[in-house]
C-alpha cells in the first residue's frame, strides 16, 4: 500500500511540474499560478519524503536492489 502511495505522489509531482510549465508559458509571468504550482510541488515532495522515511523506519521499504 505504501508503494502505491509513493508512486501516486511521484505522478502528482510530475503533473504539478507540467502544470507549472504550462502556466509559465501561458501567462508569461503575469500570474501567480506558477508559484502555486511550485508550492504544491514542494508540499508533495515533503509528503513523499515523509512516506519514504516512514517506510524505511517500519521496514516496509528497504535499501537493497530488487535483483540481488
Amino acid at each position: 500500500m505504501l508503494r502505491v502511495i509513493i508512486i501516486l505522489l511521484l505522478v502528482a509531482i510530475v503533473v504539478s511540474l507540467v502544470a507549472g510549465y504550462v502556466f509559465f508559458y501561458k501567462d508569461q509571468g503575469r500570474s501567480k499560478r506558477v508559484m502555486y504550482a511550485l508550492g504544491v510541488r514542494v508540499t508533495l515532495a515533503v509528503i513523499l519524503m515523509i512516506c519514504v522515511f516512514y517506510g524505511i523506519s517500519t521496514g516496509q521499504l528497504s535499501f537493497g536492489a530488487p535483483w540481488s
